[in-house]
C-alpha cells in the first residue's frame, strides 16, 4: 500500500472537480481524500497499490470535460490508513 499526495493546479475549482474525484477514486478503489486549497489548487492525498494508483491518477488527468490542469505535482505521503475516499471542505 503507497500514499502520494497530489497538487493540481490549473482551472480545477468551482467546475465540479473534487466530485469528480471522489467518483474515480470509488471506480478505482483508491482510498484517502481531495481539497481545495486556498490558492486555487486541488489537493489529493490517494491510497493504494502501485496499479489503482496508477489508473486513479490516469483518469484524473483526463476523464473531466471542463477541467484545465497547468500541472501537477505528485510526492510520497507518510503511511496513514485511510478506510474511504471523500471530499474534504
Amino acid at each position: 500500500m503507497k500514499t502520494i499526495e497530489i497538487i493540481i493546479r490549473g482551472y480545477v475549482q468551482g467546475i465540479g472537480f473534487r466530485y469528480f474525484v471522489l467518483e474515480r477514486a470509488n471506480r478505482t478503489n483508491v482510498k484517502g481524500f481531495v481539497s481545495n486549497l486556498s490558492n486555487g489548487d486541488v489537493l489529493i492525498m490517494a491510497q493504494g497499490d502501485e496499479e489503482q494508483l496508477e489508473d486513479f491518477l490516469e483518469r484524473v488527468k483526463t476523464e473531466h470535460s471542463y477541467a484545465s490542469i497547468e500541472s501537477i505535482k505528485i510526492s510520497n505521503a507518510e503511511e496513514e490508513v485511510f478506510n474511504e475516499f471523500k471530499i474534504k471542505l
